[in-house]
């Protein structure tokens, strides 16, 4: 599904999408963009979490994905992504 999701984004040429994976069990709901100094938790279980970031890093997905990053607190945060699209190039 969420490879058919960033397929579709890149042909109605979207640039940023927002992947919501969760955040998982755990007791934390802070986020972590801001690094150990600000909001330090411990690395959270979520499955689909860790899977995303797995799944970016394969041949099929970065023919699509050009980076990715946590989500801002208001957008997720720590159980969300923005992946950034590749464009899809005209043969010139």
């Amino acid at each position: 599904m969420l490879l058919r999701f960033l397929e579709q984004s890149q042909l109605n040429g979207l640039r940023t999408v927002l992947v919501i994976t969760g955040k998982g069990e755990s007791p934390f709901s802070r986020h972590t963009l801001h690094g150990t100094g600000h909001f330090h938790v411990p690395e959270r279980a979520g499955r689909l979490r860790r899977l995303a970031t797995e799944w970016f890093h394969e041949i099929e997905f970065r023919r699509l994905v050009s980076g990715f990053q946590p989500a801002h607190p208001k957008h997720g945060g720590g159980g969300a992504y923005y992946v950034r699209i590749r464009r899809i190039r005209e043969d010139r």
